[in-house]
C-alpha cells in the first residue's frame, strides 16, 4: 500500500498511522512557533532561546504523552479500545463517544500544561549560569533579612510568571489546534 519505488528497504505496514503521525507533526509546527512567541514576550527571551525551550518541552512533552497512551492503551476495555483503533488507524469516530473525548481532552490540555511547565522550568534550573559570582553579604540581621525576603518574592514572582506563560501559551497552542481539528472535521462531512 505504501511502498515506495526504489526503496524497497523502507515497505510499511499495510495499517500504518500515516495520519496520526502526520497530524502530530503539524500540531508541533504549530505549537512551537505559537509558545516561542508567547516565551519570548512574556519572559523577554530571545528569538532563539524562546525556540529552543519550545521546541525541548514540546518534543519531550510529545514523547512523554505517547508513552503514556502506550501505557494506557493494553489496559482499556475492548469496546473503547477498537474505537481508538478504528480512529487512528482508519479515521472513523463513533459520535456516541463525544462526551468522553471532551473529558478526555480536558485531561490532556491540563496534563501537558503541568508536563510543559515542570520541563521548562527544569530546562530552566538546568541550563542557568552556575559561574555567576554571588554577590557579596553584606553585615547585619536586618540586611539579610530584607534580602531573603526579596529573593523569595522574586522566585514567587518567577513562578507565577512561568506558570501563567505556560498556561497562556499552551491555551493558544491548544485553541489552533482545536480549530484545525474541527476545520477537518467540518471538510470531512
Amino acid at each position: 500500500m505504501f511502498d515506495l519505488p526504489g526503496f524497497p528497504f523502507f515497505d510499511l505496514a499495510p495499517v500504518f498511522p500515516l495520519g496520526a503521525i502526520l497530524f502530530n507533526f503539524l500540531f508541533f509546527t504549530l505549537t512551537i512557533p505559537v509558545e516561542a512567541y508567547v516565551m519570548a514576550i512574556r519572559l523577554k527571551f530571545d528569538k532563539r532561546t524562546s525556540i529552543f525551550y519550545s521546541i525541548g518541552i514540546n518534543l519531550f512533552s510529545g514523547a512523554l504523552g505517547w508513552v503514556i497512551f502506550f501505557l494506557i492503551e493494553p489496559i482499556l476495555p475492548i469496546g473503547l479500545k477498537s474505537e481508538l483503533i478504528s480512529f487512528v488507524f482508519f479515521d472513523q469516530f463513533n459520535p456516541s463517544l463525544r462526551g468522553l473525548v471532551v473529558i478526555t481532552a480536558f485531561i490532556i490540555f491540563f496534563a501537558t500544561f503541568l508536563i510543559k511547565f515542570f520541563f521548562l522550568k527544569l530546562a530552566l534550573l538546568s541550563l542557568r549560569d552556575l559561574n555567576k559570582v554571588p554577590q557579596p553579604q553584606v553585615e547585619g540581621l536586618s540586611t539579610n533579612r530584607k534580602t531573603s525576603r526579596r529573593t523569595t518574592n522574586r522566585f514567587k514572582l518567577q513562578n507565577t510568571n512561568l506558570l501563567t506563560t505556560m498556561l497562556i501559551a499552551n491555551s493558544l497552542s491548544y485553541t489552533l489546534i482545536s480549530l484545525i481539528m474541527i476545520l477537518r472535521t467540518i471538510r470531512a462531512n
